[in-house]
């Protein structure tokens, strides 16, 4: 990428900034959802959990955080469409679409600008989870943020591609978003394991990204950086990335 195009990104990235900059209630809101499935959610899977974690300890902590690590950047970077399709609404977009700016750098600016509050929100979770007994490895885990910040570009680019597809009928937006996000969630093991549940589930995972990428950033996480289920999370994450931005990127160019 040549100077000039770091330099829109780096335009459209500030621009998008701002206004998180001047009202950071969005951001401390961002972090309730996934406080709650720990303070909730987690105390019920110590029970039957423990023990089970394939080898990374009998910590469920050390099994759960990971997860919602991955889920924060799915909610958080999934939804990021429907703010486009607020800017259609007002012709925010159409007048960035006449600025000397790069097509490709109003996509890839948006996408980098949402792994800055996320990368806020995971060192709040990481922090607070640290005096519970989370065992923290800097470089796995420095590894796992820069992997999720990888998927979450590819995600956020998807989604940008899906409000374009459907701008003129807003709605379908989420018809879609929910229709695809929760299943992707079942079938990666976030929440629960997988591997008690039955064969054609464990079969569909291993063709879900979300699914490696979760196995992946367990593993980091409990500091086994050359496990060779981390290389295929960051295959995943790369595949989602590089999918994310040359579909985000075209349909941006077609943008009107």
């Amino acid at each position: 990428m040549s100077t000039l195009a770091l330099r829109d990104v780096g335009i459209v990235a500030a621009r998008e900034l701002r206004p998180l900059l001047r009202s950071p209630f969005s951001l401390i809101f961002g972090m309730i959802q996934p406080l709650v499935f720990l303070a909730l959610f987690g105390p019920l899977l110590v029970g039957s959990l423990r023990g089970q974690q394939g080898g990374l300890g009998d910590d469920v902590w050390q099994w759960f955080v990971p997860a919602i690590l991955v889920m924060t950047t799915l909610f958080g970077t999934s939804t990021v469409g429907a703010n486009l399709l607020g800017e259609f609404v007002t012709g925010a977009h159409e007048r960035m679409l006449v600025t000397p700016l790069a097509r490709h750098a109003l996509l890839v600016g948006r996408a980098l600008k949402e792994m800055v509050p996320l990368a806020g929100q995971a060192l709040v979770i990481v922090l607070v989870m640290l005096p519970f007994g989370f065992d923290l490895h800097p470089t796995g885990a420095l590894l796992g943020l820069a992997l999720l910040t990888v998927f979450g570009v590819g995600l956020g680019s998807l989604s940008y591609a899906l409000a374009v597809a459907v701008r003129r009928n807003d709605w379908m937006f989420w018809v879609v978003h929910q229709t695809l996000l929760f299943p992707l969630m079942i079938l990666s093991g976030m929440l629960l394991p997988l591997e008690t549940g039955p064969g054609w589930m464990r079969a569909l995972s291993h063709c879900n990204p979300l699914a490696h990428m979760v196995t992946a950033e367990r593993l980091l996480f409990a500091g086994t950086v050359g496990d060779r289920a981390v290389l295929w999370g960051a295959i995943a994450a790369a595949a989602t990335a590089v999918v994310g931005l040359a579909v985000g990127i075209r349909a941006m160019r077609r943008s009107t």
